[in-house]
């Protein structure tokens, strides 16, 4: 090939001139970025060649002891960290798909190590030192988040500490809960929720331990099937296809040293303003007389649609932030387009609805994301077939097709892990008292789910992924009824309410993401994935105690949840609902609008659309967000239409400065809110 290639995106064709070599087209920027070394903006992006073999780098960076060591002690400061902020509602950072105190935390360090590696080189961490810090992390906030261990306790406790002779729920459903699951002492449950107490005293430990333990290892057998899932489609998704994974641009820019992320000026001139903007709004929250910088977010222009049918618009939010400014810059244009166009569709839908009469619930968008995020995860097995056919054959046969030294485990191994995980989770429902049908269709629905979210932050890292109220089990009162279910499986689902909520911080997609890190940082997979595991393994325990610790002290701030799945198996108990038929029309149209979506990228280079964008954005936390990523998407378009592929690599560390700008003072003012022991500005407020 001569001096020049062509590098391919969705609707364009550029000429990169490239310096050392050629580069595969590929439909995703942030991909060719990662795989061009040539010097851009101030930053090398040679390390990135993902093209490169992994077995032609025998020299790999080494993952030392130590790192596992700080870890492994951040681990439990950044659990009491995060539930001291339930208080001071600070707990937002696991609702948002890029962490904002772990990118703190992973900023600060690398300063550190950078200003310590000459004067005191045993103080400073390597690049895989960091990453690994940086991914262990990750994974204990998301286990410690707003729909994972920050829900379990209020779950298992409600229903005793709330039962009253109004409700009645003890001849209503008590019979109907296991005594393993649940904390039935009336007294040891209200202290835990007002607070004002501890948790040190015999009676509660007894009373809490076993039921904790025990549900601590259904979530240790719920991560460990995700895991398994991830390790076997890593190779297809990482190494084949290449996606994108636009959320780990940012600690792998700056962490690499030959990027010089942390010399570039436009990086700074990011992060100034959008932590200027934070800084004085915070000011202004301690001090009225500080000037505030407004108009930026907050607006609701609904009540400006007052004539039927505009008025079903009851929400849509302006907002501007800077870190979801600087992300949906490296989607990729096509899928940032179909973020705020389909939020915007939904919309119309409502408009449309009110138009020709139906009823409230129309369209039913969140029962219509379920179908499509199902559909995101068995179009992603669909095409990962092949893989997965030769992983078959070489788990049950001596076939050799697939080369397994670079993977994290042998695929037996895996195989075997997510079986155990499996048969654990089976008869652990078992025993709560599902159905047999029941577990096998809520497990596989949710499983589905799980790999749909994971399948669309690889492709299209959206800032959030929430889907609220409508996961396995709300997909079952609606295709069944409550009466076809009945009372035992009701109340059994009611338990698992917990962590089907909301599935924001969702694991699956943190330990992909961690894998991806690994592969393109070149750091030895098995030991990574030791990482992972231990940090899955320390953040568990840790995180509830520290959870149970807070809440004792200062009451449950997270008992909602509580109320919400008792008092809604309260309803259903005294009031039968039938199956839903609408609903689940609905949910059966989003899966079959997210297969034609994918068929139609698949036949046609041209197609704008892509199901991620139709499935997250009738999402909840996806309204403060969208005009953000339409800025974004206007942006990007003009620097690579008037500027080209050169202007636009030059942009990315004004980006990468918004989203670590905003990221640091958001972790600066729910800090010293905790300090202060009073409420500081919540720079990210859903």
């Amino acid at each position: 090939m001569g001096t020049h290639s062509p590098v391919f995106w969705r609707n364009r064709l550029f000429i990169l001139p490239l310096k050392t070599e050629s580069v595969t087209a590929d439909s995703d920027e942030s991909v060719t970025l990662e795989r061009t070394p040539t010097l851009v903006g101030g930053l090398n992006t040679s390390t990135f060649d993902s093209n490169r073999c992994s077995m032609d780098q025998p020299n790999r960076p080494r993952l030392t002891a130590k790192a596992l060591l700080v870890g492994a002690i951040l681990i439990p400061l950044n659990a009491v960290w995060q539930m001291i902020g339930l208080r001071w509602d600070i707990a937002h950072m696991s609702m948002i798909s890029l962490l904002y105190n772990t990118v703190t935390l992973l900023f600060l360090m690398t300063v550190w190590s950078r200003l310590t590696e000459r004067i005191v080189p045993s103080l400073s961490f390597s690049r895989a030192d960091l990453l690994a810090i940086y991914t262990m992390v990750s994974l204990s906030t998301a286990i410690g988040g707003h729909m994972c261990v920050q829900m379990l306790p209020p779950i298992i406790s409600y229903a005793f500490a709330y039962n009253s002779p109004e409700n009645d729920w003890q001849a209503l459903f008590w019979h109907y809960i296991p005594d393993w699951t649940s904390i039935r002492d009336r007294n040891v449950a209200r202290n835990f929720f007002t607070g004002q107490s501890t948790l040190y005293t015999p009676e509660r430990l007894q009373a809490w331990l076993s039921p904790l333990v025990i549900w601590a290892l259904f979530l240790l057998a719920l991560f460990l099937v995700m895991l398994s899932i991830n390790f076997l489609v890593r190779k297809q998704w990482i190494e084949h296809e290449k996606l994108s994974y636009p959320l780990i641009q940012l600690p792998l820019l700056l962490t690499n040293r030959r990027s010089n992320l942390l010399g570039n000026k436009l990086m700074w001139i990011g992060f100034t303003i959008a932590a200027s903007i934070d800084l004085s709004n915070g000011l202004n929250d301690l001090y009225p007389s500080w000037p505030r910088i407004a108009g930026i977010r907050g607006h609701d222009i609904s009540r400006l649609f007052t004539t039927r049918p505009w008025d079903a618009i009851n929400w849509l939010p302006f907002g501007i932030y800077p870190f979801a400014v600087g992300l949906a810059f490296f989607m990729p244009l096509d899928l940032s387009f179909s973020c705020w166009f389909f939020y915007l569709f939904w919309k119309l839908q409502q408009v449309f609805g009110r138009s020709v009469g139906f009823e409230h619930d129309f369209p039913y968008p969140h029962e219509q994301s379920f179908g499509a995020y199902v559909g995101l995860g068995l179009s992603a097995i669909w095409i990962s077939r092949r893989h997965l056919s030769q992983i078959v054959s070489v788990v049950f046969s001596s076939s050799t097709t697939i080369d397994q030294s670079q993977e994290p485990f042998h695929y037996r191994s895996t195989v075997l892990m997510a079986g155990i995980g499996l048969i654990f989770l089976f008869v652990f429902c078992y025993q709560l008292g599902m159905s047999i049908w029941v577990i096998l269709i809520f497990f596989c629905c949710y499983y589905a789910l799980a790999i749909g979210v994971t399948r669309m932050r690889a492709e299209l890292g959206s800032p959030v992924h929430d889907q609220h109220w409508c996961g396995p089990d709300h997909m079952m009162y609606m295709a069944f009824g409550t009466r076809r279910l009945g009372p035992q499986n009701l109340t059994a689902l009611s338990y698992l309410y917990f962590f089907n909520r909301s599935y924001d911080c969702l694991l699956m997609p943190h330990q992909l993401e961690g894998l991806k890190i690994a592969e393109q940082a070149k750091i030895e997979n098995r030991k990574f994935a030791g990482a992972i595991l231990l940090a899955i393994s320390i953040s568990l325990p840790i995180t509830i105690w520290a959870y149970m610790h807070m809440s004792y002290r200062d009451g449950v701030y997270t008992g909602w949840v509580g109320r919400e799945s008792f008092y809604r198996l309260n309803g259903w108990l005294n009031n039968p609902l039938k199956a839903n038929v609408p609903a689940l029309t609905a949910s059966g149209i989003g899966l079959l609008v997210a297969f034609l979506l994918t068929m139609m990228r698949a036949r046609f280079f041209w197609f704008p659309f892509h199901a991620a964008g139709y499935a997250v954005t009738s999402t909840y936390t996806m309204n403060f967000f969208w005009f953000s990523i339409w800025i974004s998407f206007v942006i990007k378009s003009i620097c690579l239409k008037q500027g080209g592929l050169k202007f636009y690599r030059q942009a990315i560390p004004f980006f990468l400065g918004l989203v670590l700008g905003e990221f640091v003072v958001t972790t600066f003012w729910g800090t010293l809110a905790m300090i202060l022991q009073r409420q500081t500005y919540i720079t990210i407020d859903l």
